[in-house]
């Protein structure tokens, strides 16, 4: 799933390439993609794209609108979504499939982009709102982790209201801390040697400072990575930075021990016992539960 680092690389991207662009047409391909109906996806039509920001894992394209009314074009890309940008858009326009095309958007200069999603769940999202506060997965969000006024002591109060969560959930709780998923809570986690199932309400002063460092730092080192690199090659860049997630049974690089990994029903965490758990192996639910 693309995360800040990634979504954010994305926006700096979008921003150079589509500020002060035309938008002939937005052609929704999959019916599933769209989330709102209200203003159409027409009202679009020879708008000019203005900025292009984000919020959390949100994209938000802000155009005058045909009319000049500011609309945002939102897009959450979910687990397996993504955005594919072309210089030169196929001539004839895009037939509703089975393939991964979502949503294509097209200039008036023959370029635009593409929405994808593969696999048979769909749960990429495009919202086209007068106010990104107008989705509720926008207007839900906590704090954005790489904001200037996210301090140490900002990031102990939220987690001041989170004390009966493990601290793996507490990060990826968008409400609480908006932008950080599964691959990225890991890598924090590991950067402050800490277990992912530690009570936030454990955590003493000095912990909620190295958690508060690591995400900071983690976050940011992504970013630099991502900076500049084309929208096709970011999935490369985030893998070839991770140091535990996705990594089972690869050797720590800081310690050298092998990157164990808990299953759940539809995820996995990864961490390294040395690292982060005195050396002790976490019990795999999903394994346990088959042992029975």
């Amino acid at each position: 799933m693309p995360e800040l680092p990634e979504v954010e690389a994305l926006r700096a991207f979008l921003d150079e390439n589509l500020t002060g662009k035309e938008i002939a047409r937005v052609l929704p391909v999959a019916i599933s993609v769209l989330k709102t109906y209200d203003p159409p996806l027409a009202a679009l039509d020879g708008g000019t794209v203005t900025a292009v920001g984000r919020h959390g894992k949100f994209l938000d394209i802000e155009t005058g609108g045909r009319g000049g009314e500011p609309l945002h074009l939102l897009i959450h890309l979910a687990r397996a979504g993504w955005l594919q940008w072309r210089d030169v858009l196929p001539s004839g326009p895009p037939r509703p499939g089975k393939g991964p095309l979502a949503l294509r958007v097209a200039l008036t200069g023959g370029d635009g982009f593409d929405l994808t999603e593969a696999g048979t769940t769909k749960r990429l999202a495009v919202h086209l709102v007068r106010d990104p506060a107008d989705v509720p997965g926008v207007a839900r969000l906590g704090p954005d982790p790489l904001a200037g006024d996210f301090d140490r002591d900002a990031f102990a109060a939220l987690l001041a209201g989170a004390k009966g969560r493990q601290v793996k959930g507490a990060l990826r709780d968008q409400s609480l801390i908006a932008g950080i998923g599964n691959a990225y809570s890991d890598e924090i986690l590991h950067a402050a040697r800490m277990s992912p199932f530690k009570p936030v309400g454990n955590l003493t002063d000095d912990e909620t400072t190295l958690l508060y460092e690591a995400t900071r730092t983690t976050l940011t080192d992504a970013v630099e990575r991502s900076h500049g690199v084309a929208a096709g090659r970011l999935k490369a860049e985030k893998k070839s930075g991770l140091r535990v997630h996705g990594r089972t049974g690869e050797a720590c690089p800081v310690c050298g021990d092998t990157v164990r990994e808990v299953s759940f029903s539809d995820s996995s965490l990864q961490y390294c016992p040395t690292c982060q758990t005195g050396g002790k192996p976490l019990a795999d639910r999903r394994l346990s539960r088959l042992l029975k």
